[in-house]
């Protein structure tokens, strides 16, 4: 491995880091917001990432992952929530669910923001802008632009994957949460008990929709920084 794609994952970490805190600080916030102040007790208002590593899901498999070339994906510790907690259950514990989600689309539209205003302020800019979206990287020139468009792009890519694959509907994903409350109370057990079934769906489907659903929009954010 090169010292330029060494720079490059240590970047990605680094954002999917952020992009994981965010997750789970948004989860905490809304808990918070509606009445069960469970994580709030316990520091997860916060995008300290120290709060919300989980050893295997934050560090070892995303290093695994950067190091054999599956896609960048990791989990963090999950947000603790009381339920009882709540004033209307089922419609609270949508919520919350969606905050995490919600958050890293936030984040990436934030980032998209920030390099069209990068672009268009500065030509210097507008060229370390096109570069990165065409692929043509090198880490290693001496402009201050590059590691903030870096740290804006990969931004944009690793929240908008964190998004999609968080709302599948298997569990323990977020999307299981929300589909949970659609399914026939005699159903719910069952679907909770997934388990293996479920983690065999991510690993070998989880990808592919997620990529098949990102990747036009992926496309058209690439597009569109290219015509500014």
């Amino acid at each position: 491995m090169s010292p330029q794609e060494i720079v490059i994952k240590l970047f990605q970490f680094a954002i999917l880091l952020f992009a994981l805190s965010l997750h789970e600080a948004s989860h905490a916030w809304m808990a918070s917001r509606l009445g069960d102040q469970t994580a709030r007790m316990l520091g997860r208002v916060t995008l300290n990432p120290i709060k919300h590593i989980d050893p295997i899901g934050t560090l070892l498999f995303p290093l695994i992952a950067m190091f054999s070339g599956i896609p960048l994906l990791g989990w963090a510790k999950p947000t603790p929530v009381t339920g009882r907690n709540f004033r209307n259950y089922k419609r609270d514990d949508i919520l919350v669910t969606l905050a995490g989600p919600c958050s890293n689309l936030l984040a990436a539209f934030a980032f998209v923001i920030l390099l069209v205003v990068i672009a268009k302020t500065s030509q210097l800019g507008n060229d370390v802008v096109h570069q990165v979206a065409s692929g043509q990287i090198n880490v290693f020139q001496s402009t201050i632009m590059l590691p903030v468009v870096l740290f804006c792009y990969f931004g944009i890519i690793i929240n908008l994957f964190l998004t999609a694959f968080n709302l599948l509907p298997l569990p323990p994903l977020d999307g299981s949460h929300i589909f949970r409350h659609m399914l026939p109370y005699s159903w719910t057990a069952m679907y909770d008990r997934l388990g293996m079934i479920s983690l065999f769906l991510m690993i070998f489907f989880g990808g592919r929709v997620v990529g098949f659903v990102v990747s036009p929009v992926l496309f058209a954010i690439r597009s569109m920084l290219f015509s500014l």
